[in-house]
């Protein structure tokens, strides 16, 4: 298990189009692997912030579903073996969780960390899925993110193992994906397809994407559906396609994250246009854009 690669991400925060759910749904059923570390979320999860699920059946509860945070060693598609650590994000201890991350890293001897993120963008469906590269791999960052803004944003556990990661000597690259904010709260296979390209091309790995294209498909037909009902849908998503081609057509790419001020849309500015389009959507609850949305305390067990 010494000197592979590490693929990382966590649901909760900043999974945008549940895209970190949907890539660690299909390494772990579609991959061969096991098991080789997993955290006490007991030190890790506030429970009242976040609570597990329980069934209930007929007469009694059932199926407690514990969160988990683990570490698997997986095969891709040509055998090849790595390590990929996911689960929640943990909402307690996370200077411990990231040292306790680094001790794992150290022990197996890992060559290159790469994570992943989603975030919700002022980006249209019709465009390619745009994503920001960051990290200490300059090879990996160039040519991707042309542009690179100074922003203040909130914080991650990807976040700041990227920043303890580096600081302990590990290469690391984190690619943070672009997601239609008007979509961030649906599944949007097409973002986890391309957060899954980038991850292998960065370890060189053959990860499975097969049934999330063939969803993606299915997702694109109701969004284009959607959009050809409504006139004001067609306004914002044009909205963005001019503002998309414009930033792209520079010879030096800038951002999709910042306005024309080089600061990052706040609030308000996204929601009116997440609002003009969700008051479109029908009642069905499994119509794109209708879905819900989805601290290192403890030592690898």
């Amino acid at each position: 298990m010494r000197g592979l690669d590490l693929l990382m991400g966590f649901t909760g925060s900043a999974e945008a189009g549940h895209v970190v759910a949907q890539l660690g749904t299909e390494l772990l059923e579609q991959l061969d692997g096991e098991l080789i570390a997993s955290f006490d979320t007991d030190q890790l999860i506030d429970y009242r912030g976040q609570r597990p699920v329980v069934s209930f059946v007929g007469d009694h509860f059932t199926d407690y579903e514990r969160p988990k945070i683990e570490l698997y060693r997986l095969l891709d598609g040509m055998g090849k073996p790595f390590l990929f650590l996911t689960g929640a994000e943990p909402d307690l201890q996370w200077e411990r969780f990231c040292r306790a991350v680094i001790l794992l890293a150290r022990q197996l001897e890992v060559g290159l960390v790469t994570w992943v993120q989603a975030l919700p963008m002022p980006v249209p469906h019709t465009r390619p899925i745009g994503v920001t590269v960051h990290g200490n791999q300059p090879e990996l960052i160039d040519g991707i993110t042309a542009w690179k803004p100074t922003a203040h944003v909130q914080a991650s556990i990807g976040a700041l193992l990227e920043i303890r990661l580096i600081e302990a000597g590990l290469r690391v690259a984190g690619y943070s994906v672009h997601v239609p904010h008007y979509l961030a709260e649906a599944e949007y296979p097409q973002a986890a397809v391309a957060a899954m390209e980038y991850l292998g091309a960065a370890s060189s790995l053959v990860l499975p994407t097969d049934r999330l294209r063939a969803a993606g498909l299915d997702v694109g037909a109701q969004i284009a559906k959607q959009v050809s009902d409504s006139a004001e849908v067609q306004q914002v998503v044009t909205k963005l396609e001019k503002r998309y081609d414009e930033y792209a057509g520079r010879e030096t790419r800038r951002s999709l994250l910042t306005k024309d001020n080089d600061e990052l849309p706040d609030a308000d500015e996204l929601g009116s246009e997440v609002e003009a389009f969700l008051a479109t959507l029908p009642a069905n609850p499994e119509a794109p854009g209708a879905g819900s949305s989805p601290g290192g305390g403890g030592a690898a067990d």
